[in-house]
């Protein structure tokens, strides 16, 4: 016995028009259903929202939150600051929100490396405001308990120089206004496989863009004045590829032009997929158009060719390739180290590869030599390891 449909439903299926009416609305729904999962913000993108309710008010056990950069005083003088970016995250996941759960503020911490590169920064470049920009909202500067201020001692060593400014940035209010703004709140950038260095990458770009000056990596060691160097400049870090971790561009003109540029390539070839395809490999295809080369000896040989956007030889900031990171760090290789990078404006340790080893204070070692001399401040919070 066949089981034998409804006189309603099977007039239904007879009806070919309202067949196609049910097939169109099931298509609507699954793609609303699509739009819907596809804007849902990711674990990532709900790392760097705000934190809400905001905290304004100074009393007992509560935490003091860093100024947002685009509010803060003082701000950025216009080719005159240099930029550092924390882009880390105090991780807070879907599931997290839907049980209710809050983000929780946290002591604004740095690492004893991190410290040194923003302490040489300051040191020998005095004239210069030094700019931290942190991405996560929910780090907290200080924090009051029973009447006395709790701070880590890296950070209270960085800010004894008057010229560092520790501030967060909103990336969504931060690319308002930039030609990147509407490709950035589209959420692709969110979906990269090496998230956190594409948004270092996105942050520098979009901050030369803002304000011109100068750019660096978390991972160096400034050795000398840069103040007066000429702007426009980037350096070679091999004989096929610029590096992006010491940019300049002037806040005007040319230096703005140059950043733009950046932006634009920056989500015309943005590859969540390749980690060099977004940093390095935008400034590296820009300067190819700028010097009609793509021949980074003759960039570097012929000033005229670059129109004045100067490429500096792996010498002057990645003396040591990353290959060879660890000559840094061994006691026989100070002398050879120290002589290869005699004429660097900055050095380089490629915290990617080198941020595991710790080294004792007191060692022998090329970095060790280039911490006591640069950044003793931070050198001397940093405790039994550095």
């Amino acid at each position: 016995m066949f089981l034998r449909l409804p006189m309603s439903l099977a007039r239904f299926l007879n009806n070919g028009r309202l067949r196609i009416l049910l097939l169109f609305l099931i298509v609507l729904l699954v793609l609303g259903i699509c739009i819907t999962y596809n804007n849902w913000p990711t674990d990532a993108e709900l790392c760097f929202r705000d934190v809400t309710p905001a905290i304004s008010k100074l009393e007992a056990d509560e935490h003091i939150a860093l100024e947002d950069v685009l509010l803060g005083h003082p701000k950025p003088r216009a080719g005159r600051s240099i930029f550092f970016h924390e882009t880390s995250c105090h991780l807070f996941r879907k599931e997290e929100r839907k049980q209710g759960k809050k983000k929780e503020y946290k002591l604004l911490q740095l690492t004893p490396r991190q410290a040194c590169a923003i302490e040489s920064a300051a040191l020998h470049n005095p004239n210069f405001d030094i700019f931290v920009l942190f991405a996560d909202p929910t780090y907290k500067v200080t924090k009051w308990r029973n009447g006395s201020l709790e701070q880590s001692p890296l950070i209270e060593a960085i800010l004894g120089y008057n010229n560092v400014h520790l501030r967060s940035l909103n990336l969504w209010t931060y690319s308002e206004g930039t030609p990147i703004e509407a490709w950035f709140k589209d959420g692709q950038l969110f979906q990269s496989r090496y998230l956190f260095s594409h948004l270092s990458d996105f942050l520098r770009y979009l901050t030369l863009y803002r304000y011109g000056g100068l750019y660096l990596d978390m991972d160096v060691v400034v050795l000398r004045s840069m103040e007066d160097i000429p702007p426009n400049y980037t350096g070679a870090e091999s004989h096929s590829s610029l590096a992006a971790g010491v940019m300049n561009f002037a806040a005007h003109g040319f230096g703005h032009e140059i950043a733009e540029s950046c932006l634009r390539d920056f989500q015309q070839n943005f590859d969540g997929s390749d980690w060099g395809q977004n940093g390095p490999g935008v400034i590296t295809r820009v300067a190819q158009k700028i010097c009609g080369t793509q021949d980074i000896s003759l960039m570097i040989e012929d000033s005229k060719r670059c129109l004045g956007f100067k490429v500096y030889s792996r010498g002057a900031f990645y003396a040591i390739p990353w290959r060879q990171w660890q000559d840094f760090f061994e006691p026989h290789k100070l002398e050879t180290t120290m002589a290869r990078a005699k004429d660097s404006y900055v050095i380089h340790v490629w915290n990617k590869h080198s941020s595991k080893l710790k080294i004792r204070y007191g060692t022998k070692s090329a970095y060790a030599q280039y911490a006591e001399s640069n950044c003793p401040r931070a050198l001397a919070a940093s405790g039994e390891y550095f």
